[in-house]
């Protein structure tokens, strides 16, 4: 599942993954330890490691690229600054200790890369995501729009991507 998330990057965007040399000192290191689906968001250097546990983590396709695209810089969709004006969080229905996930992002930290709000973001939650009571955490202001998705990356997750590392034209 890795390696077809890493194709996804290979073929969309201009980001290339390279097996490690010994000379290399700043890496992406996947494991799947038993501690969930998580990345660094950024390069932090040294040993950066990427989080994706056996089972939940390796289903889909997304959920992997996700983490990638958490160690290449990107938040949460649903941290965005200007999030208010797409979606409500329901902080009532949030699993103590998870609200965190749903913390709105100063806009000096965020930057959109003027790319409009995107629901269909593999970086989005979906609806019921941390939810203690099985409501929704995160509703739509627009109806009948799907939230969550991993199947792959997003055309505006694409765009992004291509703006922030000033990738050239791909088809």
């Amino acid at each position: 599942m890795i390696k077809t998330a890493m194709a996804d990057y290979h073929k969309l965007t201009c980001i290339k993954f390279v097996p490690r040399s010994s000379s290399d000192q700043d890496y992406l290191y996947f494991n799947n330890g038993n501690t969930g689906c998580w990345s660094s968001v950024g390069r932090v250097g040294g040993r950066q490691e990427i989080n994706l546990q056996s089972g939940g983590c390796m289903t889909k396709k997304g959920t992997v690229e996700h983490e990638m695209m958490h160690a290449l810089g990107f938040l949460h969709e649903q941290n965005r600054a200007d999030r208010d004006k797409y979606i409500q969080v329901n902080y009532n229905n949030i699993q103590s200790g998870r609200e965190n996930n749903f913390e709105k992002a100063k806009k000096e930290y965020a930057d959109a890369m003027g790319v409009t709000y995107d629901y269909r973001s593999v970086m989005h939650y979906s609806p019921n995501s941390f939810s203690k009571n099985n409501q929704p955490t995160i509703e739509a202001k627009q109806k009948g729009v799907s939230m969550g998705q991993r199947e792959g990356l997003s055309k505006k997750d694409i765009q992004k991507i291509r703006k922030m590392y000033k990738c050239g034209k791909k088809k």
